[in-house]
């Protein structure tokens, strides 16, 4: 009680110190109120949200698969391995298009890039055309060399089964000799593009482990291949090339993504 009684009369010392200037109620109020706010030490301070914290920017590396030539020279599938693999492969072709796989993942990439560039994230590209010669080694560590916080790779699929249909989704294995570090993240990312791909209608066949891929090993970046579909399909190859159709898919993978970021 000795305490504010004390700091009543204080308070009454200082409005009368105030009186005479334009506003002495107004200031009065302010004195008091910064004294009866430091009263208590023994109150937890205000929590005040800083509305000046700047938002994490989020690095997202773009690999649209294949290039206009393949590269059959050799390289590791992995650090130190002595396996090797050819750096790229040419990739297949649209049965009914007759568009190389290239062309429909760099289409793709590019619908993928503005969509995510539109919900704020920053965006790499591997490549930008199709005249380059860049292995899927090489792929893996620019993403690395970017400090990029997710890889997505757009690819699309073949088959000798021309009735076979779906998209799939690719990502390192879990007890692969070099990507075990990243196969947790790169997993939830792979399961929340799939639900949203799942609720924009488009088939997925499932999520798959690989430990042989050249681009998954080399990467310590959490990675994500996306096959689109199956261009030996007639109906998927020309469904695959349709602009409504690619932007609806790359916007389900986009979502997916936004996502993963939001609660990781």
């Amino acid at each position: 009680m000795k305490v504010y009684k004390i700091s009543l009369i204080v308070i009454i010392i200082i409005g009368i110190v105030f009186i005479g200037t334009s506003s002495p109620m107004q200031n009065l109020y302010k004195s008091s109120a910064f004294i009866i706010g430091n009263l208590d030490n023994n109150k937890s301070p205000t929590k005040t949200k800083n509305k000046d914290k700047k938002v994490e920017k989020y690095l997202i590396c773009i690999d649209p698969g294949h290039q206009s030539k393949g590269d059959s020279k050799m390289e590791p599938v992995g650090p130190g391995s002595p396996y090797q693999k050819a750096r790229v492969s040419s990739g297949t072709v649209g049965i009914s298009t007759k568009k190389p796989e290239y062309i429909l993942n760099l289409e793709a990439s590019e619908v993928l890039k503005h969509i995510l560039i539109s919900k704020g994230y920053e965006v790499i590209m591997t490549r930008n055309n199709h005249d380059v010669n860049i292995s899927n080694m090489e792929r893996a560590t620019f993403a690395n060399n970017k400090n990029a916080n997710m890889v997505i790779r757009i690819h699309a699929d073949g088959s000798d089964d021309t009735s076979i249909t779906g998209a799939s989704i690719l990502i390192p294995s879990q007890k692969g000799k070099y990507t075990s570090s990243i196969f947790e993240a790169s997993y939830k990312c792979a399961n929340l593009v799939k639900s949203k791909m799942d609720g924009a209608g488009f088939k997925v066949n499932g999520i798959f482990e690989r430990d042989d891929l050249t681009g998954f090993n080399w990467s310590t970046v959490p990675v994500i291949l996306v096959e689109m579909g199956f261009m030996s399909n007639y109906n998927e190859d020309e469904m695959m090339s349709n602009a409504n159709y690619q932007r609806k898919m790359m916007q389900s993978i986009a979502d997916g993504v936004e996502e993963y970021f939001q609660i990781n």
